[in-house]
């Protein structure tokens, strides 16, 4: 199956642990267990999932910095985590160029979000890729 789906079932874990409060590892496990992937894509789904999860303070802290009168935990559970997961693979991803984590943002917000929520996501991505990634 391809990265797009992995990227797919990455996201849907991390809106699931951040919906539910749930632990990392039975959200990740019960997700692979229902979707069927190669190795390599459980693998990435893994790495970004456990990544963001270990990184989560930066994130929302990056997301923060470039997303002028919003807090955080104001946006939706499909914005904060597709951000999440995007600005992971920028920052600590390099395999993955910059502007597939870019596209991929926006179509995940495209199909999993509100009419405006594509248009949002590029533009924040956008400017923490114009800012050089962590502040």
């Amino acid at each position: 199956m391809s990265r797009r789906l992995a990227r797919q079932v990455a996201f849907q874990t991390l809106f699931q642990i951040d919906l539910a409060k749930g632990e990392v590892e039975n959200a990740l496990m019960q997700r692979l267990s229902e979707v069927a992937l190669g190795a390599e894509n459980q693998e990435y789904v893994k790495r970004a999932v456990r990544g963001v999860m270990q990184h989560i303070t930066a994130l929302d802290t990056q997301i923060k910095a470039v997303s002028v009168d919003w807090d955080v935990h104001r946006l939706g559970f499909i914005e904060r985590n597709i951000l999440r997961l995007a600005i992971y693979e920028i920052v600590f991803m390099d395999e993955i160029p910059i502007g597939v984590s870019v596209n991929e943002a926006v179509e995940l917000a495209k199909s999993f979000g509100d009419d405006e929520a594509s248009r949002f996501i590029n533009g924040l991505l956008g400017t923490v890729i114009r800012e050089g990634g962590f502040q």
